[in-house]
């Protein structure tokens, strides 16, 4: 039986044909791996764990490795029911906007003229090119940052290594202290867009007025990159 076939696995939800598959599937062999393995699967029998099993991957389903132009790290999940979807910041259709996702979008149209969406799902983000990885990728009902320092960080910031040994042009937004102590791990041939955290505790720190994503566009630009529309609002028509 293959790594991706076993019963019960995390990976019975990982996208079996993405290009993440031959850096990330060497790790599901490790001690490391089967602790975290573990640590979900209790959690999901002991309490509800969001996001659904089928979700805990999206972002690499959306975002092919050979795509990725720019990467929002994010915390862990939203704890509240219906919200978390697999993308970090991201929230699901018909959900208020939370606090920090309107602080980003506010941002967007202060930086380059776009009005907020009527909505926070992020996935057209995602199919730009923009991985909103979590380091955290699971999370206990009401309870934020349940599932951090339990082996979360060890597969994402494993996750991010292989994006730093990518050639193709990477911008990574770190908001807040959290991302930004990743900052170490990425090869300087990249873009580091630091900044204060988004949430309503921290954007008037910094956040606000940092325009990350038309520097994010003119960086990848100026290296033929193509740049990411970052505009989520439904087309006219």
């Amino acid at each position: 039986m293959s790594t991706v076939e076993r019963t019960g696995s995390l990976l019975r939800a990982w996208p079996k044909d993405s290009d993440w598959s031959r850096w990330i599937l060497p790790l599901t062999s490790s001690v490391e791996w089967d602790r975290l393995e573990e640590m979900v699967r209790k959690g999901r029998n002991r309490a509800t764990v969001y996001p659904a099993p089928a979700q805990v991957f999206e972002c690499f389903r959306l975002t092919p490795l050979s795509r990725t132009k720019v990467v929002i790290l994010g915390q862990d999940p939203y704890h509240g029911p219906n919200q978390a979807h697999g993308l970090a910041f991201s929230v699901r259709p018909g959900n208020p906007l939370p606090p920090s996702l309107r602080n980003i979008f506010s941002e967007l149209e202060n930086d380059l003229g776009i009005r907020p969406p009527p909505e926070g799902d992020l996935t057209g983000w995602s199919e730009e090119g923009v991985l909103l990885l979590n380091s955290v990728l699971t999370v206990r009902a009401g309870e934020p940052l349940s599932h951090a320092n339990q082996g979360w960080e060890w597969f994402t910031d494993s996750v991010i290594r292989v994006l730093s040994q990518l050639q193709q042009p990477i911008v990574f937004m770190l908001w807040g202290k959290a991302a930004g102590l990743k900052s170490p791990m990425l090869h300087p041939d990249h873009l580091q867009l630091a900044a204060p955290h988004p949430s309503p505790l921290a954007a008037y720190r910094g956040f606000f007025g940092s325009r990350p994503f038309s520097q994010a566009n003119q960086w990848l630009a100026d290296r033929g990159a193509g740049t990411v529309n970052w505009d989520l609002n439904p087309a006219a028509g």
